[in-house]
């Protein structure tokens, strides 16, 4: 086994995959050694049921053996036992280890070049579906067909057993925005003569996320008691869409002061905008094309690499406007006569540059860190987890700029003049 194929196994195994449902794919003469078709966390009451058609295979060597053809099944547990067994055999075939839960190969296909067959998983653990092809330079065409899914009594749950929770954790989270978007419009209300244009945009930007939220729960409510989710991928998918793109613009213009502190954006501060609105409709697009297709396509790995590249930049690109009003405040704080009044502006932004980075960090770093580190049984913690940081970022950042008549940043008396003013003067806060 060469270096590429082992630091496939390495990678594809450490991803976080959620493609358990019925999937029907077609591979059309496809030379590459292993194929991972599914991860799925099993119960003791688990199955795969397998079936393939339109089988053919040709190689540039004479005769290649069916039974180095075939489908298996790999625990974490054993892959470095695979991996270890690979480095010392010569000629490995990955089919022939005695690590890995074998299904069938190509000697078993019908006259018909077909085959259909229902396995038992009795050992729970989280195990990934692979397809291996050991004969050298044979391209390999099929359409597969797979359903996997663990027994809750007689009824098949088709979502891992670390994700079966899925479906009402998105929904109280729902309703928690539900709520959440209520207060909203009843502070609003009650400050109509502070309302900016920006209060609105957030507005907005609470009800993207709760539809995003409850088609989240429908899609995955959909494949737990079906397998498919029913045309509500197609709308979570939407939805997703404009809630990311009204994040990210939300924190721009929040971090520019746009509507709160000034009515019109620079030149620098459109760039940014522009830059960042199409990076994250291609985002976006790789993101469904992870979502809806899967590592059996060929370049699965590149739309990963392309969505996280994406995401790194937008979340780096969003951090420069705050830098750059902090900058403005603290200059203009030193030359305008209202240092009270700017301090607090200037503080106010200190605290929403923290809030921001730490909540991107946080998404970004320890949620994909307790998605790879978490046991299987236990994956839902990673989507709770995200969740609680994205419904504790809304709710800091929309009290900090909520629309109040008397907002305690700008009612300021003489004494507290005085005192920002000296403060000001010794400051020495850099970025």
């Amino acid at each position: 086994m060469d270096k590429s194929l082992l630091l496939f196994f390495l990678l594809l195994i450490i991803l976080p995959l959620s493609l358990a449902e019925i999937k029907t794919l077609k591979i059309t003469s496809d030379s590459r050694p292993m194929i991972l078709f599914e991860k799925f966390g099993f119960t003791h009451t688990g199955h795969v049921t397998i079936t393939i058609s339109s089988v053919s295979y040709t190689s540039t060597l004479p005769n290649p053996s069916p039974n180095l053809l075939g489908f298996f099944l790999l625990s974490e547990e054993s892959l470095l036992r695979v991996l270890l067994e690979a480095q010392q055999t010569p000629n490995f075939c990955v089919l022939s280890s005695t690590y890995i839960r074998f299904l069938f190969t190509f000697q078993s296909l019908g006259q018909d070049n077909s085959f259909n067959q229902s396995y038992p998983v009795p050992s729970p653990n989280e195990y990934s579906l692979f397809f291996a092809n050991c004969a050298p330079e044979t391209l390999v065409s099929m359409s597969v067909h797979t359903e996997i899914f663990n027994l809750d009594g007689t009824l098949r749950d088709y979502l891992p057993a670390g994700q079966t929770q899925l479906p009402f954790l998105y929904f109280s989270f729902f309703i928690a925005y539900i709520g959440f978007f209520a207060i909203w419009v009843y502070v609003c209300y009650h400050n109509k003569l502070s309302i900016h244009r920006i209060h609105l945009l957030m507005g907005v930007l609470i009800i993207m996320k709760a539809l995003n939220l409850i088609c989240a729960a429908e899609d995955k409510h959909y494949v737990k008691v079906t397998g498919t989710p029913h045309g509500w991928d197609v709308l979570f998918y939407i939805f997703q869409f404009i809630r990311g793109v009204l994040l990210f613009t939300v924190i721009i213009l929040i971090g520019t002061g746009w509507s709160f502190l000034k009515p019109f954006l620079q030149e620098r501060e459109k760039r940014v905008l522009m830059i960042v609105i199409p990076l994250q409709v291609l985002a976006n697009i790789a993101s469904v094309v992870i979502g809806e297709t899967g590592p059996f396509i060929k370049d699965w790995m590149t739309w990963n690499q392309v969505f996280l590249l994406i995401d790194i930049i937008c979340c780096c690109a969003i951090i420069f406007p705050i830098v750059w009003s902090i900058r403005s405040l603290r200059e203009t704080s030193k030359t305008d006569g209202k240092a009270a009044r700017n301090l607090a502006k200037l503080t106010l932004f200190r605290q929403f540059y923290i809030v921001v980075v730490g909540y991107l960090y946080f998404t970004r770093i320890v949620v994909f860190a307790l998605k790879t580190i978490a046991a299987y049984k236990y994956q839902w913690v990673s989507s709770a987890a995200e969740e609680c940081a994205s419904l504790a970022f809304y709710v800091f950042i929309f009290y900090m700029f909520r629309p109040v008549e008397k907002n305690k940043y700008f009612v300021i008396d003489d004494e507290e003049e005085e005192a920002a003013q000296a403060v000001l003067q010794d400051d020495e806060f850099e970025l």
